[in-house]
């Protein structure tokens, strides 16, 4: 195979797997936001986590619409790169399809998105404050 084919088999391949980074890695985003709170050692980190996805979606809306992800962009680059056209304009959106075949529209997946996150937000909130009050209480014991 000449130079220039097994280059551009690298550079092919070197998308795929950024391709399925991008998919294992914002997905687990995703799972983490939503549940993340759940366990006392990973709390704070969810609340960082979600405060800087809500951070996103509010920043940049005005000029990429209300809840614009960087890493949906970034990944819609590398997929438009494989050659791959006709993405939805929401991750979720892709999310259902391609792992369930399940079709929703992009206005849904935004409505899903919110109703998980902020309800997240909510419970992250309360319990980091929670585990906060706990720590200064027994802190004050000694």
């Amino acid at each position: 195979m000449a130079a220039s084919g097994m280059a551009a088999l690298a550079a092919v391949n070197s998308l795929v797997l950024l391709d399925y980074t991008f998919l294992l890695l914002h997905t687990g985003l995703i799972f983490f936001n939503s549940f993340g709170w759940a366990w006392k050692k990973t709390r704070r980190l969810n609340l960082i986590s979600i405060g800087l996805t809500v951070s996103a979606w509010l920043v940049f809306a005005p000029w990429y619409g209300l809840g614009y992800c960087p890493c949906t962009h970034w990944h819609w680059e590398v997929k438009h790169a494989l050659g791959q056209t006709g993405l939805p304009n929401n991750y979720l959106t892709y999310l259902f399809d391609t792992w369930t075949g399940i079709i929703i529209t992009d206005e849904f997946a935004e409505r899903l998105a919110w109703t998980t996150l902020l309800p997240a937000l909510i419970v992250s909130v309360a319990l980091n404050l929670r585990d906060w009050r706990k720590s200064r209480a027994k802190g004050e014991e000694n």
